[in-house]
């Protein structure tokens, strides 16, 4: 079985499901649809992607502050990612994530890997996260 540790574990907790990875950074603030987990920035090239459910890979989240209010009502709605991996630490997804935890009860595990084991991971279909260790399943 394959894994990967990550560098860092952001918001810990554990998923399994399957692998949405960007091309590029994702501002949760315009550029996801709560309602729906899908992709709304129609400058993003993976507009009209969907995240519900499913394990969100990208480079890093960018932009305003506010992303982390759309994470956290995304994951209140059962509309955001199962789990979000990060190339680079973003404290405004953590954050999110943490106030959807602390708020509704609902954990959404956020890591960081290393530049070396981002794409490998960004390559896979599914994850299963365990604390610091990611699997592929």
């Amino acid at each position: 079985m394959t894994s990967f540790a990550a560098s860092a574990v952001l918001v810990p907790g554990a998923a399994e499901a399957e692998v949405v990875a960007l091309s590029q950074p994702l501002s949760f603030w315009g550029g996801l649809d709560p309602a729906t987990g899908c992709i709304t920035d129609v400058h993003h090239p993976d507009h009209g992607t969907c995240v519900t459910g499913r394990i969100l890979v990208m480079p890093s989240g960018r932009g305003s502050s506010s992303s982390s209010s759309v994470l956290a009502e995304a994951i209140r709605a059962g509309t955001g990612p199962a789990a979000i991996v990060l190339a680079a630490a973003d404290p405004i997804v953590a954050l999110g994530a943490i106030v959807a935890e602390e708020l509704y009860g609902r954990t959404v595990p956020v890591l960081e890997v290393d530049d070396a084991v981002y794409p490998a991971v960004a390559s896979v279909g599914r994850l299963r996260i365990r604390g610091a260790t990611l699997e592929v399943a």
